[in-house]
């Protein structure tokens, strides 16, 4: 639907204030574009009560903040100063609007700390992303890593799957993430930083549990519990079993690895799966020996978005970590 886009109608100046030229062509939605760059000079005025004073402390002419002033209230259509020879007070209409101005610079410079505060390279802040199945211990183990050389350094860190991350990292709401497959998009930086081998997860009582390892193709009539669609571990066991000669049966879908170990052990299938960082019980975990079942595991980020200081050092320290990013 089409809206059309009209102009703010003027302000009414009572009283006094009716000699104040008012601007009508001023749109609905460019009241920012037009009244910001003369705010601060707004205040200044209004807090010394004085056009010299404050010309003299924000470093312009006297005879441009007049005008700038002049050209603030005609905007407005409002008389915000009384002059008085050389000096100026509020109108009540001046009072109203430094209350509110003040409150949005200080939003502005609330705004500026914060920003300059992510970028310092000493203590600003890395959003980083990684996969369920890297958190329990190798994000840690990174992060611990690194803080030996940048110890002030603060993480924004969410877990989630890969496709999810991906499109934060293009909504810039990450700066770096860890995901499998390694993506490969036009508007994505990515680095293979290592792989790891997926294990066949059996329960501790199905017949295979006492072989050490198996050619995927064995398992071929089993019930499979994956994760969904869209999940990289998903792609990565559809391919692994098409190579292996055959479909898997899914039984159960999920979103997490270890809720997937859990269904092995109650006996309602079987997984591929990576190492778990703590042994579960139930459950017995082969090497697939045919084909090869691996996942590689990277980092992305997004192409020609510039880096902070933090931002880069972490990169530069992932890079470094090549081959040596999980146990073996």
């Amino acid at each position: 639907m089409l809206h059309e886009r009209r102009s703010r109608p003027p302000l009414s100046p009572p009283g006094n204030e009716k000699d104040i030229p008012v601007t009508a062509d001023v749109e609905a939605d460019s009241w920012a574009a037009t009244l910001t760059p003369r705010l601060a000079q707004f205040v200044a005025v209004a807090r010394h009560e004085h056009v010299t004073r404050a010309a003299q402390q924000i470093g312009v002419p006297q005879s441009t903040l007049s005008r700038s002033m002049a050209r603030l209230e005609a905007d407005l259509g409002v008389a915000l100063f009384a002059r008085h020879g050389r000096t100026v007070s509020l109108t009540a209409a001046g009072r109203t609007f430094l209350a509110t101005v003040d409150r949005a610079l200080s939003e502005v410079d609330r705004a500026a700390e914060s920003v300059r505060a992510d970028a310092d390279p000493a203590a600003g802040k890395v959003a980083f992303g990684f996969l369920h199945t890297l958190g329990t211990e190798t994000v840690p183990g990174l992060i611990r890593a690194f803080r030996a050389d940048h110890p002030r350094v603060r993480f924004q860190l969410v877990q989630n799957y890969g496709e999810s991350m991906l499109q934060r990292l293009r909504d810039g709401e990450l700066d770096l993430c860890l995901t499998s497959p390694v993506p490969d998009a036009p508007d994505l930086v990515s680095r293979r930083l290592d792989e790891q081998r997926l294990r066949l997860v059996v329960p501790d009582d199905h017949p295979l549990a006492s072989r050490k390892r198996i050619r995927l193709a064995e398992a071929a009539s089993e019930l499979f519990v994956t994760l969904e669609p869209g999940y990289g571990l998903r792609r990565i066991t559809d391919a692994v079993c098409a190579e292996a000669g055959f479909t898997p049966k899914i039984a159960f879908e999920g979103e997490e690895a270890e809720t997937l170990r859990g269904l092995v052990a109650a006996g309602l299938g079987v997984a591929l799966l990576p190492p778990p960082a703590v042994p579960r019980p139930g459950v017995a975990e082969l090497t697939v020996t045919a084909p090869r079942a691996f996942r590689e595991i990277g980092v992305a980020w997004l192409d020609g978005h510039p880096d902070t200081p933090p931002v880069a050092a972490f990169k530069r320290f992932l890079l470094s970590r090549r081959g040596q990013l999980l146990p073996r």
